[in-house]
């Protein structure tokens, strides 16, 4: 139960910096999304921070690793985990499976959210 509740715990936290992160960010004369790309970049720089810490230092235990990558940067954003999988990827020279996942992951969620306004507009319009 312990697990859970940290991971609940760093997951409320990050969606309240998503929040503030993510609106102090963006500009609203702009139509790019600079507030997701500024959080997306951040959480992905911060994962690499917890992950390779723990991994490479040991100054990172499992507990805080679980909250800050899975809790917090995970509400924070998903692309920091998408990040760091690829890179690391990348590091071990799986160039295959780098590619794969990094052109398989822009394919398929743009279809998936291409799916779901389909839907929406279809069923609920």
């Amino acid at each position: 139960m312990y697990i859970p509740l940290l991971v609940g715990l760093g997951g409320f936290i990050g969606a309240i910096m998503r929040y503030a992160v993510g609106g102090w960010i963006q500009n609203s004369v702009v139509s790019f999304p600079l507030g997701t790309f500024g959080v997306n970049v951040l959480g992905s720089y911060l994962l690499a921070l917890v992950m390779y810490l723990s991994e490479y230092t040991g100054m990172v235990n499992a507990e805080v690793r679980v909250f800050f990558g899975i809790g917090m940067l995970g509400a924070f954003t998903t692309m920091s985990t998408f990040s760091y999988e690829s890179f690391r990827l990348l590091e071990r020279h799986e160039l295959l499976l780098f590619s794969a996942n990094v052109i398989g992951t822009l394919v398929f969620t743009m279809a998936a959210v291409y799916l779901g306004r389909l839907t929406v507009m279809h069923y609920w319009r």
